[in-house]
């Protein structure tokens, strides 16, 4: 169940400042620190624990795994030995490689390292066994604590670890990620960009290799150039292909990291290269370019040294460009900031923020197939004012983000397809109507639905108004989410939520009449044969009534009223506050019951006595209550069924406490406005 996300207002993007600290205790972890020197113990994190929970949340470990730290597997344990570099990254018995490949592509720049993995951190006098990490989560830092516990099994470490048996960093940081999305289980298969914003709250976009524009190799020679991490790999084409190894030594479905690119004078031309690197630490491409192929012995040994050649089994090789388009299908790049793929001229680029959520029953009304539903998604209005420079659109990259899915896979959750489309705004405001969807082409879509976190792309569209609408592709599939919107001139951006709003009709004061109607005489005759002398009912009283005459009215089906509902009429009507209901009360209630009844069979499409709750916003409106979405989806989730219907009985049940709270809101309003009055006199 997502949280319900109140806070209509776009946000700033995070500041690389300080980040937010996660732990249980609400210490930072320097107090954590000193409070382990102070009592000299190493720390041990609760919030972590060295115990299987930990390790996996499907299965049991398949050998016996003991946590150690690294004091205990070595003697001279090193936090980083000889600065933290790509080869580093040894890949364990976890199926993470995705996240390895990130890694790998962080040590080449020192700054975001830094930020990621803070370098004052060691094995020296003041260890206390804790070390932290910090992590971009949905437009916020944070600072991830843990302990040096490692699982180990025969005295080596089980997971990520470095080359050098004795450097811990990497190790450390794949538990620290570990812990942020609930166990190691949690990091197995995934997409490499996701890491990588993780570690740079950078945005990411994607490449088909075959599909790539003609300018691809100034493309990534680009990206690597600004910082840029950039992966690919190579696709399955079933389960049985996954991390398979072709003749020419690549492994399917498999993360690499891009390193490099250059190019190389060979033979009196010139031949472009890139260089990629196997997270595993092994196995590496042996055709053309490969680590001993026979082309570099016509390269002279200063360009060899230049482009960092070495014939080692260490997970890295060059590989012709060319054959790199042939032999790779996706690249992943996630750029430090959204400028890194455009032209040199660097561009400050505005970033807007939204956080919500699609609540089925309510806000999870899926792509644009299902346009029953699909109108009641949430809305963003982004209203483009300013040309990019010299050029008649406006560029901006919309990135739709599912949060906390891989957190939530031993509860069973699974990325989610997700996708969004753009529509030119209408010139009014508020929640756009199914009919505005039935007659209006989007102008911009994502290129497809994805179950990735992510799904991100770039436009170009001219001056205007324009209504954003993040979805899943089925309905009734709940998620939260966080849609950043990267424009080169400023953009202003609003959720299209409504205000909360009551017009009700003014009440109504019956007019004695000389005559009963024969409605009238037919309950006066029911209060009567019920009620006694006094002509009151209560509620058990009332519940006869009303089921008696409601059994009678053709054009609706329903089951009985309840008694709840009963109670809440008479507290909604009883103006004598003895807790009954006078016949003259009731005649008011029944004309407000009949105007009800009618609003529910406008919604009631299929005449089955229950209508659709993603109805029940335009019904709610139709009876004078303009609610936003955090509210209908409170509303949603009290009265709807797990089929996401309403029956009258919560529909009414609805109305009757909305119109509560709206009596005690507006008694508030004229008391304040009386105590405004009595204070401006004085």
């Amino acid at each position: 169940m997502p949280y319900l996300y109140r806070d209509p207002k776009a946000r700033l993007p995070a500041l690389p400042g300080a980040a937010r600290g996660t732990h249980s205790s609400g210490k930072p972890y320097k107090e954590l620190k000193q409070d382990c020197l102070r009592r000299g113990v190493l720390f041990e994190d609760p919030d972590f624990p060295a115990c299987n929970s930990s390790l996996f949340f499907s299965e049991k470990p398949p050998i016996p795994f003991i946590w150690k730290r690294p004091t205990d597997i070595v003697k001279d344990p090193k936090f980083i030995l000889g600065g933290a570099t790509r080869t580093d990254i040894c890949q364990g018995d976890l199926g993470d490689c995705w996240l390895l490949a990130a890694i790998a592509s962080l040590t080449l720049n020192e700054k975001a390292l830094a930020r990621v993995v803070p370098l004052d951190q060691n094995f020296g006098p003041d260890y206390a066994g804790i070390f932290h990490f910090q992590f971009w989560q949905h437009n916020e830092w944070l600072d991830v604590v843990i302990d040096d516990r490692l699982p180990t099994f025969k005295g080596r470490l089980v997971f990520l670890h470095s080359a050098e048996h004795n450097e811990f960093w990497s190790a450390l940081l794949e538990k620290a990620y570990a812990k942020l999305n609930g166990s190691y289980e949690a990091l197995k298969g995934g997409s490499t960009i996701e890491a990588m914003e993780d570690f740079t709250g950078g945005v990411g976009e994607m490449y088909e290799v075959k599909k790539a524009p003609d300018n691809f190799y100034e493309i990534l020679e680009k990206a690597l150039k600004r910082c840029s991490m950039v992966a690919c790999s190579i696709d399955t084409s079933s389960a049985a292909e996954s991390e398979a190894k072709t003749p020419l030594g690549l492994i399917k479905g498999h993360a690499y990291s891009v390193t490099g690119i250059d190019e190389v004078s060979y033979r009196g031309q010139q031949v472009q290269l890139i260089r990629i690197r196997n997270p595993w630490g092994q196995v590496e491409w042996n055709g053309p370019w490969s680590d001993n192929s026979p082309e570099w012995h016509s390269v002279s040994p200063s360009e060899q040294r230049r482009l960092s050649q070495a014939a080692l089994d260490d997970g890295e090789f060059w590989m012709k460009f060319e054959d790199f388009r042939v032999h790779f299908d996706k690249v992943e790049i996630c750029n430090l900031t959204p400028d890194a793929l455009e032209d040199s001229t660097a561009h400050k680029w505005e970033v807007t923020i939204h956080q919500g959520s699609w609540v089925r029953g309510s806000t999870a009304g899926g792509c644009r197939n299902f346009l029953e539903t699909f109108w009641t998604n949430p809305q963003i209005k982004l209203h483009l004012t300013e040309k990019d420079d010299g050029q008649d659109d406006c560029t901006f990259i919309a990135a739709l983000m599912q949060k906390d899915r891989r957190k939530l896979k031993k509860l069973g959750a699974e990325m989610l397809t997700i996708g969004y489309s753009i529509y030119e705004s209408p010139s009014r405001d508020g929640h756009l109507g199914k009919d505005f969807f039935r007659y209006h082409p989007s102008k911009a879509r994502s290129k497809t639905y994805i179950n990735l976190r992510e799904v991100s792309n770039r436009f170009k569209l001219p001056p205007g108004d324009y209504v954003l609408v993040p979805t899943t592709f089925e309905p009734h599939q709940e998620a939260d989410f966080c849609l950043r919107i990267f424009s080169e001139k400023k953009a202003i951006t609003e959720d299209l939520d409504e205000n909360v709003a009551i017009d009700l009709p003014e009440p109504l004061n019956p007019i004695p009449s000389p005559q009963e109607t024969e409605e009238e005489k037919q309950f006066r005759a029911l209060f009567e044969q019920i009620s006694g002398k006094d002509m009151e009912i209560a509620a058990e009283e009332l519940e006869y009534v009303l089921n008696a005459v409601l059994k009678k009215t053709k054009n609706i089906k329903f089951q009985n009223l309840s008694l709840i509902s009963c109670r809440n009429i008479i507290s909604l009507m009883d103006t004598s506050g003895n807790g009954k209901l006078e016949f003259s009360e009731f005649k008011v209630f029944w004309e407000k019951m009949k105007t009800w009844i009618d609003i529910f069979l406008q919604f009631d499409f299929d005449k089955s006595g229950s209508m659709s709750s993603y109805e029940l916003r335009r019904a709610l409106k139709a009876a004078g209550y303009q609610l936003n979405n955090y509210l209908l989806q409170l509303i949603v989730l009290r009265y709807s069924d797990e089929q996401f219907q309403i029956e009258f009985d919560d529909f009414l049940n609805c109305l009757i406490r909305l119109e509560n709270a709206s009596r005690v809101f507006q008694a508030l309003s004229v008391k304040n406005k009386e105590f405004i009055n009595l204070n401006i006199g004085e």
